[in-house]
């Protein structure tokens, strides 16, 4: 007690000695605090046999930390009567405790409108357990009067509104107070943010943030942090989370590691992930053992990842059998990927799905597939796509393509398109094509590519003519897309348009690249090109490549050419392995050849 609060205590104890009602009200206040009941009592029960409101509430309070808990509502009810804001919010949270909400919402209510912050907050809080819309108003309320956790869940409720209206899904309590911001999948990073980072962009539900974390709400701090981060303002959003790490928020620590990840500092993500780990945060177990599985160390992986497990985090699991396949322990991997989907982890229900279908049990994999795509996997939906078209059964095939298309699968899409090209809808095919390529598949662009190139040639009325130019540069655009993503038939179009406009050395590379990829039209046009050129030893070398790879008219290029050179022996063989390839033209031509050489021959 410093000498300002002696002098305080020795003034009220002689306005006391004498009578004086607010000095004993005031010296029961002050033993009250210090936790001397026995003295305090005497002064308190004084004042408010003298009518004193604010010692009837304390007398409350007295009594209730005796364990007098009817006595002391008994006294509070008199001080809320006469008006004591303090006592109507003891007499509110009395009621509340043994369950009669209705007179815990009177007095509340009392204690709110009178400008009590903890009565407002209480209030508020009553009414949000009946899921009342009222209560934004009361936790607006107490958060101007400064009450901190107040601040923070009317933060949560504008952050709740604005996913509401975005249509947004809600992970997690409204609270949040058992889940963090993120949520592990087969590589512990940044998967689904939470409730507070979807809900980018609401100014006021930041504000309250920042009230409440400025106040040391660390949870609030860890929101702010998570909003701040989804803005990209990952400076800023460090800061709060190591607030809120420090204070012991370890789903603020789990955050903080993963920016200094991202950052490139492994070493320090690691410190505050095994801090966070080791207070129970299975996601940060699982972004540690992700970390030492990137380093080769795979015991200290699976450590981590069972404890993850041990948190509650099913992602735990998921990983371990992720671990496992890699290290060829199929069994032990099945054995995780089962009880990690039994756990409802979709991801894992398509991974065992696989698994079993590799080992050639179809009928045990679909159940986990359908599982798996019920529970929202798009990997799954496209995977029964694959095991109903192997099984002839193109109606469910395509249901399940089209659910995994409209999900932005890649190969789902191209699917779609394929079988949509087969009924003759180029329209509808032409809007999957362009989703499969803009997702990067090199044969969606490719088929687009030659979509657009048929109806650029194809005539503008339908009858007559062709349209003038004959193809588009859109059409060219996406096969050169395709082209430079390694697909052959793509690098041989893209090959044909530039010997078309005259530049050999642009067409020369792209069907080189193709011919070497494997491609015998590439093979057989680099060997046109060069001959040309005048390189026709080259060229042969070419066409004897293509037509080692089944190319017909390669097989013929190399007859003419034994012809002119006058090697009729030659020359027959390469018809006779133009006649065997064809197409009809061309083993017509080298039958003839094939005749003509025998004449030679025999002459």
């Amino acid at each position: 007690m410093n000498a300002t609060d002696a002098a305080s205590e020795t003034r009220h104890r002689r306005g006391a000695d004498v009578g004086d009602t607010t000095s004993m009200s005031v010296l029961g206040s002050l033993l009250l605090r210090r936790g001397d009941l026995d003295g305090a009592e005497s002064y308190l029960r004084a004042a408010t046999a003298e009518g004193d409101r604010a010692a009837a509430n304390n007398l409350g309070v007295l009594l209730h930390q005796r364990g007098y808990a009817e006595e002391a509502a008994g006294w509070w009810r008199i001080a809320a009567v006469a008006g004591s804001a303090a006592a109507a919010h003891a007499l509110g949270r009395y009621y509340r405790e043994r369950g009669d909400e209705p007179a815990a919402e009177y007095w509340l209510r009392q204690s709110a409108e009178s400008g009590h912050a903890l009565g407002a907050y209480a209030l508020a809080d009553l009414l949000e357990h009946r899921t009342d819309v009222g209560a934004a108003r009361w936790f607006r309320a107490a958060a101007e009067q400064g009450h901190r956790e107040a601040a923070y869940r009317y933060a949560r409720i504008l952050d709740k509104r604005g996913l509401d209206e975005q249509g947004l899904d809600k992970h997690g309590p409204h609270d949040s107070e058992q889940r963090g911001p993120y949520e592990n999948g087969a590589d512990p990073g940044r998967d689904t943010a939470g409730a507070a980072a979807e809900a980018v962009g609401d100014d006021e539900a930041e504000q309250w943030y920042r009230q409440a974390a400025a106040r040391g709400h660390r949870r609030a701090a860890l929101h702010l942090g998570t909003l701040l981060e989804e803005r990209g303002e990952t400076q800023e959003a460090g800061r709060w989370y190591l607030t809120a790490a420090k204070d012991g928020e370890p789903r603020a620590a789990c955050a903080l590691g993963f920016l200094l990840r991202d950052a490139g500092d492994d070493d320090s993500a690691a410190i505050w992930w095994r801090r966070a780990a080791q207070d129970g945060d299975g996601n940060a177990a699982n972004a540690l053992g992700a970390l030492h599985a990137a380093r080769g160390e795979p015991q200290s992986a699976e450590r981590w990842y069972r404890a993850a497990l041990d948190a509650g985090d099913v992602n735990g699991a998921y990983n371990l059998a992720l671990l496992c396949t890699a290290q060829e322990r199929a069994a032990q991997a099945e054995q995780w990927y089962r009880r990690a989907a039994y756990a409802g982890h979709r991801e894992a229900a398509n991974a065992l799905a696989v698994l079993l279908l590799q080992r050639g049990d179809a009928s045990g994999a679909e159940p986990w597939f359908s599982k798996a795509a019920e529970a929202g996997s798009v990997d799954a939906s496209f995977n029964l796509g694959i095991l109903h078209a192997g099984r002839g059964e193109d109606g469910k095939s395509r249901g399940w393509y089209e659910r995994a298309a409209a999900a932005g699968h890649t190969e789902a899409a191209l699917q779609v398109a394929i079988a949509l090209l087969r009924d003759g809808d180029e329209h509808a095919a032409e809007r999957h094509l362009r989703c499969a390529a803009g997702g990067g598949s090199a044969e969606a662009a490719f088929r687009l590519g030659a979509l657009l190139d048929r109806q650029a040639a194809a005539p503008a009325d339908g009858v007559g003519a062709a349209a003038e130019g004959g193809t588009s540069p859109e059409c060219e655009e996406w096969y050169e897309r395709a082209a430079r993503q390694g697909h052959r038939r793509a690098q041989v179009r893209v090959g044909m348009f530039a010997a078309t406009r005259g530049d050999v050395v642009e067409a020369a590379h792209w069907y080189r690249t193709a011919a070497e990829a494997g491609s015998r039209n590439g093979a057989f046009n680099l060997g046109l090109l060069l001959a040309r050129e005048g390189s026709e030893p080259e060229a042969a070398l070419w066409w004897t490549r293509a037509a080692g790879a089944g190319h017909g008219r390669a097989a013929l290029r190399l007859a003419l050419l034994a012809a002119r050179r006058g090697e009729p022996a030659a020359g027959q063989q390469w018809c006779a392995r133009a006649v065997e390839l064809g197409p009809a033209e061309v083993a017509e031509r080298a039958a003839r050849l094939r005749d003509a050489l025998g004449q030679e021959l025999t002459a």
